[in-house]
């Protein structure tokens, strides 16, 4: 692809914090953004060209969007697939990743059926329409059982353990009621994450990334993974298999879990084990992933400049990990909603070689992502040494 002056305009619908990111990678490459998002003023708007305000899922919305862009690209799975297909049929611009890849992805139960029929690993799995269904799958993975709901859940929402058959009907009704998939539960020995990359030249990976959730929330991200080389290899492998399952370009979020060994294992679900250092897909983001961000400052190409690079055209970029680097969300440590002030970023700034990220966001709320901080080391500093560092970091910061 040529680059001109002005450059291309990259379409993306979501101004969150994930577009606000892309803005600021993509202004290097003479690529302007504009976003769609129905808040105004949303987080990307000041380091993007322009926003258009409406819903991810409004017609128009994504019709103007279109329009006033070279290439379409998303960054929330609220995207509707239908409409942008359409669009891009009516207006001739290329949407990308594929909206039938988004469409695959937005159903759990769609998604895992379509990596099962790959060969890919992952968690057994039930479709669960009511309560006998659950039920049913419950005994047939052994209880407790995983519970998502198919559509409409990202980044942990939508999730919740159901114990047992006593909990069917309440555990069934707060993720919605009907549409679900249940998973047997994975006795992991960490969970795994890496980010895929598909361009106009072929597949790339980032290097594999340890993730900490608490509360079905992503916490923190290690890079390197605290594992051995084999279980590396073997998550690359996989990342690479999921990888070839997709259609369009971009960079996609790919989550799994690294199987813990038999004497880890809760005996209650060892029926359902998987071997000692298997991996098993989780779930798959088309688009920038939290447990990414770490890119940014850990290296030579932000997985955002790669998402950029991709959709467009360009080249990829290295993946090469410039030194030991881990991240930790800055979470909204609040009981109510209330204005966004950060306490302690002047603290947090003076330690040496820490990166804040600020997501822009005018409300906090209780865990809500407002931004991120991330250390990367000099060298071989040991990753634990610098998790802990970044830890103090984060409890720091506040917003009481």
């Amino acid at each position: 692809m040529e680059l001109t002056s002005p450059g291309p305009t990259l379409g993306v619908v979501g101004g969150g914090q994930l577009g606000r990111m892309l803005g600021e990678a993509a202004g290097p490459l003479g690529v302007e953004l504009v976003v769609s998002d129905p808040t105004p003023d949303c987080p990307a708007s000041p380091v993007v060209r322009d926003q258009v305000v409406g819903a991810f899922d409004d017609y128009e919305t994504l019709r103007e969007l279109a329009e006033r862009a070279d290439v379409l690209t998303y960054e929330i799975e609220l995207a509707d697939p239908d409409t942008l297909a359409r669009v891009s049929e009516e207006t001739g611009t290329p949407v990308h990743p594929d909206p039938d890849t988004l469409r695959t992805i937005q159903d759990k139960l769609r998604q895992n059926e379509s990596y099962a029929a790959a060969g890919i690993p992952t968690p057994e799995f039930r479709r669960v329409d009511d309560v006998a269904d659950l039920r049913a799958a419950g005994e047939e993975l052994g209880w407790p059982v995983m519970l998502k709901a198919r559509e409409g859940g990202y980044d942990g929402r939508g999730n919740l353990p159901c114990e047992g058959p006593e909990d069917a009907d309440a555990a069934l009704a707060e993720v919605g009621g009907e549409n679900a998939v249940a998973e047997a539960m994975v006795p992991f020995e960490r969970e795994l994450a890496v980010i895929g990359c598909r361009g106009p030249d072929g597949i790339d990976t980032f290097p594999v990334t340890e993730t900490v959730h608490r509360e079905e929330i992503l916490r923190e991200s290690v890079s390197p993974a605290r594992t051995d080389e084999a279980t590396l290899e073997r998550a690359e492998e996989v990342a690479r298999e999921v990888l070839g399952t997709l259609d369009g370009r971009g960079v996609y979020g790919i989550e799994l879990f690294e199987c813990a060994s038999p004497r880890d294992a809760d005996a209650s679900i060892e029926r359902s084990d998987p071997r000692a250092g298997d991996i098993l897909v989780n779930e798959v983001a088309p688009r920038p992933h939290n447990s990414g961000h770490w890119t940014i400052e850990g290296c030579d190409v932000s997985q955002f400049e790669q998402h950029v690079r991709a959709v467009v055209g360009l080249p990829l970029g290295s993946t090469r990990r410039r030194a030991p680097t881990v991240s930790a969300n800055i979470l909204g440590d609040v009981d109510e909603t209330r204005p966004a002030r950060l306490a302690g970023a002047d603290e947090a700034l003076s330690v040496p070689r820490l990166a804040m990220h600020w997501y822009g966001k005018r409300d906090v709320r209780p865990l809500r992502k407002m931004g991120h901080v991330t250390l990367s080391g000099e060298g071989d500093e040991d990753v634990d040494e610098l998790l802990d560092a970044v830890r103090t970091v984060r409890d720091g910061l506040t917003f009481r």
